[in-house]
């Protein structure tokens, strides 16, 4: 489609789009009186209208019930995660049993890589990006330096080439071939947090399994933006947040992937703890764990309904929708954005080079050349929220849910003016 930067323009891209009605169903901060223009729908979705109304059932079982909640009502707590589990599944491409929620992202991929980080011999080292987002290189740093690796001997962080801003799939595929006798353990971003790339993750897994390492992802950008196939692509463990495109809320429970061939695996390293046994024989209280015959078998403690409710209430407009409604949008209206800064930066005389590649998700990352943060800031002013990454660079990420293409114009108009001042 042949793109115009105008207000006309726009707004029948708005008349057009199938999802457009979905907007109003989620709750926009206010500035001025208006809606903000939101782009940080990759740190933290807006909110469901629908949300309270979820959270407000377990909260009057509560009342009602007490501990019997757990047992009685329309919503069970002690099922309540069994709802979420099949449409969570289809978004990743997994099998129910082969999903569970619980704890926060962190905390999954240490607990998941006490079963699928097994250094033996001089297969001990671990492969992840250059620049892995922070809390993942703690993770692995830390996790090598309890089995008494030096992180300096023991992590391969693959490199961007000859100054590129993005990796390109042979540079994982060579880095694996170089150590393919060292590696334990490929983890990485499936999207990456600061240029919004997308790596081949069926490329880099076949390759990976090839290499007979364990492949894990932190799919905390990807699920619920990207299309996989975790089961197919024969993935050995994911984990991932809920709170960015999947809307739960600050904080909000995580998700964890387990491949069904590892299920059956009774003596598979794992932590245990209560709720993680069989449900037939939890309340046995026997010595022995019993572990539950899919991922719930890595659940440790008790599941915190009121933090599923926002979940289910989110997953269910996913489900509603269906991620192939989402995937076209986003590649509409990220496109739109694209050509409204090349747009704006012609108009300018300005260069913004826009550093997330064509496999790309619901972000693009703007290296806004020549420009500092005081931009971002008057942008701020006018009721944009966006992303500030030093030294110079914003992310924008618009979601198909709930962003417009009049947003996307308004942000445009914005930025001349900032240019201009």
């Amino acid at each position: 489609m042949k793109f115009e930067n105008n207000r006309e323009f726009a707004a029948q891209l708005d008349v057009e789009d199938d999802l457009a009605k979905y907007r109003s169903q989620f709750l926009f901060p206010m500035h001025g009186g208006n809606e903000v223009i939101y782009f940080t729908g990759n740190s933290l979705g807006l909110q469901p209208k629908s949300t309270s109304d979820y959270v407000s059932e377990i909260m009057k079982s509560w009342q009602n019930r007490g501990v019997d909640g757990f047992f009685e009502g329309d919503q069970p707590w002690w099922t309540y995660q069994d709802q979420i589990l099949p449409p969570l599944g289809r978004l990743i491409g997994a099998m129910p049993e082969e999903v569970t929620l619980m704890n926060t992202l962190t905390v999954n991929l240490h607990l998941l890589m006490v079963s699928f980080y097994r250094p033996q011999g001089k297969r001990f080292k671990i492969l992840c990006e250059e620049k892995a987002f922070p809390s993942d290189q703690y993770m692995l740093k830390s996790q090598l330096r309890f089995h008494g690796y030096a992180p300096g001997d023991a992590l391969i962080e693959v490199p961007k080439q000859n100054g590129a801003h993005c990796w390109t799939t042979q540079d994982f595929i060579e880095a694996i071939h170089r150590h393919k006798d060292e590696i334990a353990l490929i983890l990485l971003g499936g999207v990456n947090y600061y240029n919004g790339q997308v790596l081949d993750m069926e490329a880099i897994t076949r390759e990976g399994k090839k290499a007979g390492c364990m492949v894990g992802w932190d799919l905390a950008h990807a699920v619920g933006n990207v299309a996989m196939k975790l089961h197919d692509w024969e993935v050995d463990f994911a984990a991932w947040c809920s709170y960015k495109y999947l809307n739960s809320g600050p904080g909000a429970i995580a998700g964890a992937f387990i491949h069904q061939r590892h299920l059956s695996e009774r003596q598979i390293p794992r932590f245990e703890g209560w709720w993680g046994n069989r449900k037939e024989t939890r309340f046995l209280m026997r010595p022995d764990f019993e572990p539950a015959l899919s991922a719930d078998a890595w659940q440790l403690s008790t599941q915190p309904p009121l933090l599923l409710a926002p979940l289910w209430a989110s997953i269910k407009l996913f489900d509603e929708v269906g991620l192939d409604m989402l995937i076209k949008k986003r590649k509409r209206i990220t496109a739109y954005l694209d050509f409204i800064l090349q747009n704006i930066a012609a108009e300018t005389g300005r260069y913004f080079e826009i550093i997330t590649p064509e496999d790309r998700g619901s972000q693009l990352s703007v290296l806004l050349h020549g420009e500092g943060r005081a931009l971002f800031e008057y942008l701020t002013k006018q009721g944009v929220l966006a992303d500030w990454r030093e030294p110079n660079v914003i992310r924008l990420a618009p979601v198909p849910f709930y962003s417009s293409f009049s947003d996307m114009y308004r942000f445009g108009q914005l930025l001349k003016q900032g240019l201009k001042n």
